[in-house]
């Protein structure tokens, strides 16, 4: 076992596989067996996942990293933006694609009724009081995280790749990069609860 713990790779394919067992054997009991209700849950599982990634990376640049760069001594920095910072962003991004291609996958699932209100805010067919607003909800979590997506791959990722100097830039260019990065990030940070709380408390009162 600490072979397999050692080792960072392995110890994910081993979590993976035992996740695959409990999703086979969650449609095993399923009493509609792995129909679509099964596949809505196995695609709310990726959803979950890559978000938690996605998320937890988000809080560490911005609880941690960008909160402590100005007190590490400059020698040690490279340390953090040659290393350490790539490859959290490597991460990052595509956990934020996933979280969203798997988040559009249950939408999907759930009918097209069902994705047409979310989108239009619960407006499709005309809007009824006390029956739409869990679609108005629901729609606000929705492109509140599609526009956190498109933060990170239009304006995070862009300036990082200046500011870290994986693209050639000037000192000035780099600065103003990173400073734009950082607050593309504080903007994710600010949306993250209000979007968390449309995706908790729906599934939880709705369903």
């Amino acid at each position: 076992m600490g072979k397999i713990l050692s080792n960072f790779r392995n110890t994910m394919v081993l979590s993976v596989v035992l996740a695959l067992v409990m999703i086979i054997g969650y449609g095993m009991h399923n009493p509609a067996g792995f129909s679509g209700s099964f596949y809505q849950a196995v695609f709310r599982w990726l959803h979950v996942s890559f978000g938690i990634l996605w998320i937890g990376l988000l809080y560490y640049f911005n609880f941690v990293q960008i909160r402590k760069m100005p007190d590490i001594p400059a020698e040690l920095k490279p340390a953090i933006s040659k290393y350490i910072a790539p490859e959290a962003l490597f991460w990052f991004r595509w956990a934020a694609l996933f979280t969203v291609l798997a988040g559009l996958g249950v939408l999907i699932l759930r009918g097209r009724d069902y994705a047409e209100n979310v989108l239009s805010f619960g407006m499709a067919g005309g809007y009824q009081v006390g029956v739409d607003g869990q679609f108005a909800m629901m729609g606000v979590g929705v492109y509140l995280a599609l526009i956190m997506f498109l933060n990170v791959w239009g304006v995070i990722w862009p300036n990082q790749k200046r500011a870290l100097g994986i693209v050639e830039a000037d000192a000035d260019t780099k600065a103003k990069a990173a400073r734009t990065a950082m607050l593309a990030s504080r903007v994710n940070t600010l949306l993250s609860l209000p979007m968390l709380t449309s995706m908790a408390m729906q599934q939880t009162l709705f369903g």
